[in-house]
């Protein structure tokens, strides 16, 4: 049974998803920092790739890292923080936040909400919008893609 919008004026609505970019980000190997309050902690550097969607492409930088959180009740949480450099030259910093998280029966929950910034100009959209992500590990190769959606109404 669905409940009632609570305002049944406003139609509900879920926001809709267009693809921005994916990205081959080259990894190096886990460094493990020690167990902490809350789990184990780890580094992964970020060593470089590259990356394609409909508006841009271009390299990923080599000098990022994804620090990582492995909890005690099994659910990772990762910060990846890394540049990528678009054919033109521009600078984009992106920002992914992760949550994978076991589930029985079924492959990994994994997905990420992004903090994109560009320059002003070209890409500079880049800065107004809401972004969601997905990760996929590709071991044995040292990899993952991350796949980019903006959100629009």
């Amino acid at each position: 049974m669905t409940e009632p919008p609570l305002l049944p004026e406003m139609p509900l609505v879920p926001p809709r998803a267009e693809f921005v970019w994916e990205a081959l980000v080259e990894i190096a190997p886990t460094r493990m920092l020690g167990e902490g309050p809350l789990g184990e902690r780890r580094i992964v550097p970020i060593t470089g790739g590259r990356f394609a969607g409909p508006r841009l492409r271009g390299r990923v930088l080599p000098g990022g890292a994804d620090r990582q959180l492995l909890r005690r009740d099994g659910v990772k949480r990762l910060e990846a923080l890394y540049e990528l450099e678009a054919e033109d030259g521009a600078v984009i910093t992106v920002l992914n936040r992760v949550v994978i998280a076991p589930r029985e029966g079924l492959p990994d929950y994994r997905a990420s909400t992004l903090e994109i910034t560009a320059p002003e100009g070209p890409h500079g959209w880049l800065n107004r919008l809401a972004f969601v992500g997905t990760l996929h590990p590709l071991a044995p190769r040292p990899a993952v893609l991350v796949r980019v959606f903006s959100l629009g109404l």
